[in-house]
């Protein structure tokens, strides 16, 4: 018996759902906050965190054994690189195809959102792009890579699935921007002029402060568990099935 991943083609459509359904959840939640409480924005911001931190949990437990559970073109670029180390991990077509799996399925997910709540598909108009909003994608995006690799490093993929969410759920609160932390949910969220929206001329500096944040977490990471680059298959869970011989 020999172990290996899924072919390229299931994985990639587990990243497409898997990052449709969480733009949903995002979009989607906010939307219907605004509904339910229209006039308190803090209410709008705690059921659209509850949502999605219940959302990826599940997303991350389904998905995960498939993928990886990725839904972020920020955590593959940096398994990437890891791997880069090790000659484990992604290759550079796998990683181009999450990629682009990743960026499809977050706009079809805000589309779909849309749809749900009988809301037109349009562009956002809510610009987010400031000095202190950027700075909070740098330090959320640092945080989030830093989290799913140690847990990979130190054997504790197992907990990727409620830590993740935990850790999403804190950093809608703690970081100004309310932690996109994710380049394809990024561009995803233009396609909703809502709550959850991101003006298109915000996106740029979104997604340079993600991968920033990106390259701040893998170097703590290699600061902190040096053994880290050996365990770039297994995030954000392991991903493998038994071939028969």
């Amino acid at each position: 018996m020999t172990s290996n991943q899924p072919p390229l083609w299931r994985r990639a459509v587990a990243e497409l759902l898997g990052t449709s359904l969480l733009v949903m959840i995002v979009v989607g939640s906010g939307i219907a906050a605004q509904q339910l409480s229209p006039n308190d924005v803090g209410l709008q911001l705690l059921q659209n965190s509850t949502a999605t931190v219940l959302g990826l949990t599940v997303l991350i437990l389904v998905l995960g054994p498939v993928s990886g559970a990725h839904f972020n073109p920020a955590v593959t670029l940096a398994d990437w690189i890891l791997g880069r180390r090790s000659g484990s991990g992604l290759t550079l077509p796998e990683l181009g195809t999450y990629a682009i799996a990743q960026t499809v399925g977050a706009i079809s997910g805000s589309v779909a959102a849309n749809a749900m709540f009988e809301v037109g598909t349009s562009i956002s108009a809510k610009e987010r792009a400031t000095a202190g909003h950027l700075l909070g994608e740098v330090i959320a995006t640092a945080g989030l890579i830093l989290l799913i690799f140690a847990l990979a490093a130190t054997k504790r993929s197992a907990l990727a699935a409620p830590a993740v969410g935990a850790y999403i759920g804190a950093a809608y609160w703690f970081t100004s921007s309310t932690s996109f932390a994710n380049p394809a949910v990024t561009v995803g969220r233009i396609f909703s002029d809502t709550f959850a929206g991101i003006a298109p001329g915000s996106v740029p500096g979104f997604v340079i402060a993600q991968l920033i944040g990106a390259g701040i977490g893998l170097g703590l990471l290699l600061i902190l568990f040096p053994a880290a680059n050996r365990t770039a298959d297994n995030v954000v869970l392991p991903h493998t099935e038994r071939a028969t011989p």
